[in-house]
């Protein structure tokens, strides 16, 4: 073990995020992955030495990582999407005695789209409709993405509006990932898009999110929080 290292248990370790961040990892020398689990492996005895738990499992495992989390006193960084309402509530009162980074996209170029959608809105004001188009390979099971709802509350938050955002999702092929913004005014059309060309962007933005996140107090962060946006 690297003893000066980030001490990291990698929750859905066979997933595609997953072996993507272990591969990373292995020449990361902030980074050791010391235990992974996956479908039908218990979570709380991994959760024991590690510094931080990732999490790009399932939903539905949520609860039992929080507990286990809870249980140790270790950081989280969750980057599964497609939660209920009950497990988004879940992780938030987690974060009330630990450090969780809880994000829908960890690539920095999102992050900036994000951002860019705020400024947007202030600059174009009321005369502009907004909708979301968003493209993810077949096999990506929630529909509207992550990604894609966080668009849509921020787009409401600068809106000041509770007005539901017109988001149109489409799977095919082995899109990695595409998101696009699109604001019509009268005469003119804004479009803000961004492509994920290797799912290494998301996983660089995980690992650089669980380096940060073990010195942080409790709180829930966002990745805008890691980047200082």
């Amino acid at each position: 073990m690297r003893s000066s290292s980030v001490r990291v248990l990698l929750i859905g370790a066979a997933g595609r995020m997953g072996k993507t961040i272990s591969d990373l990892a292995k020449d990361d020398p902030k980074i050791d992955v010391i235990a992974r689990c996956d479908l039908g492996d218990p979570i709380e005895p991994a959760m024991r030495n590690c510094d931080v738990a990732i999490d790009f499992s399932h939903a539905g495992a949520t609860t039992e990582i929080c507990r286990a989390a809870l249980q140790h006193r270790k950081a989280l960084v969750i980057g599964t999407t497609g939660h209920t309402t009950e497990q988004r509530s879940t992780i938030e009162e987690t974060a009330q005695s630990l450090p969780i980074v809880f994000a829908s996209n960890f690539s920095i170029g999102v992050n900036v789209l994000f951002w860019l959608t705020r400024k947007a809105v202030e600059q174009l004001g009321g005369n502009f409709e907004v909708a979301i188009v968003e493209t993810h390979h077949k096999m990506k099971k929630d529909a509207p993405s992550g990604t894609a709802k966080r668009l849509a509350e921020v787009l409401n938050a600068t809106k000041k509006t509770k007005r539901e955002i017109p988001i149109q999702s489409i799977r095919e092929g082995d899109v990695v990932g595409e998101h696009t913004v699109v604001f019509s005014g009268p005469g003119e059309r804004l479009e803000l898009t961004h492509r994920a060309a290797s799912r290494e962007i998301f996983a660089r933005g995980a690992l650089r999110a669980a380096e940060w996140i073990v010195s942080q107090p409790p709180g829930l962060y966002s990745m805008q929080n890691v980047l200082g946006l």
